[in-house]
């Protein structure tokens, strides 16, 4: 709709005969297609009826095709041609006064509102829906990326892990040498056999539980079970005094049934004489979540802390397992060190690799495919 200001003399007449003379002008049309023939068309200098959508088309233009304008306060609602909003006067405002600018480029100060109805700028939008997309595109892409990243990662973290595990145990099956009394080689010596003389002190035992038996045999046995159910008990700890180094160290002499976890009930077990004796070196190791905190009052132990079980027996903090070759009838059962690391990188592998996979193939057809997902 345009607001222009004509001569008094038009305005003054009656709609309908100020319609018809409006007709005889040149490049005058009225653009409201719910008007009826009694409309008028806008002419310069006229101002249109309030219910009026007219435009001016200029001598030689061609008429557009029309489009349809709906909203509150158009009682045309008619067909209303694109050229009619290149004509129309817009409103602006400048330090809070209402101006209108013509076609012209003249601008006026007026109280007149007119509004402009243009189409879409399709460019624009095409513009911003296609960045939309590309950030959309790309931004997806890194979930397949990052799943090939972390699978990849988790190759070289299972290889890393199978050749520490064979060093583990190519270091248990090694010749044993004789222990050393110094810290820092003790730290380089752990699963490394060493060989030790001396005899047991009894009356000094502790009992580190609860523990199942080591038994490899039993173990492959049983190995894809659902449930086992082995025998507990615990691992009886005894200091043992070396003759040629004159200390007193530490060592796990194997595994007891909870039935013959005092002393009285394993007499025949009880070594009294100086022996040779082979182990594996351990060092202390902190506790973990939800392992309870060890109860020295009652010789319950829960890990293995050397520095509280020397001070406890009087012995230094050295730690060896007897290896199964110590074990005697009746006694504790040894060679319960248990060579293992946790090793589930294979399962890590197939879900980043399963997930990159599965989200490639979405991507490719949401982006390459345009397939509607």
């Amino acid at each position: 709709m345009a607001a222009l200001r004509g001569p008094p003399a038009l305005l003054r007449l009656p709609r309908r005969e100020r319609s018809l003379r409006a007709r005889e002008l040149p490049g005058a049309e009225p653009n409201c297609g719910g008007a009826g023939p009694g409309e008028a068309p806008v002419l310069p200098g006229a101002r249109p009826p309030p219910c009026s959508a007219l435009y001016v088309r200029p001598a030689g233009l061609p008429p557009p095709p029309p489009f349809r304008v709906r909203g509150p306060g158009f009682g045309c609602g008619g067909l209303v041609p694109p050229v009619a909003v290149s004509h129309c006067l817009i409103r602006r405002t400048f330090f809070g006064y209402p101006l209108t600018k013509a076609g012209s480029g003249l601008v006026q100060q007026t109280k007149d509102v007119c509004l402009r109805f243009c189409r879409p700028r399709s460019s624009t939008t095409a513009a911003d829906a296609s960045g939309e997309d590309l950030l959309l595109k790309w931004g997806l892409f890194l979930v397949p990326l990052t799943a090939f990243c972390l699978g990849t990662w988790q190759v070289q973290r299972r290889k890393w892990k199978l050749d520490l595990i064979a060093q583990l145990a190519s270091r248990i099956t090694s010749e044993p040498i004789p222990l050393t009394l110094d810290p820092m080689e003790l730290r380089e010596l752990e699963y490394r056999p060493v060989k030790v003389r001396g005899r047991f002190d009894h009356s000094k035992e502790l009992y580190i539980l609860p523990r199942s038996l080591v038994d490899p045999e039993r173990e492959a046995r049983e190995a894809g079970r659902l449930t086992s159910h082995p025998e507990n008990g615990a691992n009886v700890i005894t200091p043992f005094y070396c003759t040629e180094l004159g200390v007193t160290i530490l060592v796990n002499r194997g595994f007891v049934p909870k039935k013959k976890l005092k002393p009285e009930t394993r007499l025949k077990g009880q070594i009294e004489d100086e022996i040779d004796l082979t182990g594996v070196v351990r060092l202390s190791e902190t506790r973990k979540p939800f392992v309870p905190e060890n109860n020295i009052e009652k010789n319950r132990w829960h890990y293995r802390d050397l520095e509280a079980m020397a001070k406890v027996t009087g012995a230094e903090p050295i730690f060896i397992d007897a290896d199964f070759r110590s074990t005697v009838p009746g006694g504790p059962i040894g060679g319960q060190t248990r060579v293992s690391l946790r090793n589930e990188h294979m399962q890590y592998i197939i879900t980043w690799y399963g997930l990159c996979a599965a989200t490639s193939f979405l991507w490719y057809r949401k982006f390459i495919q345009k397939v509607p997902l």
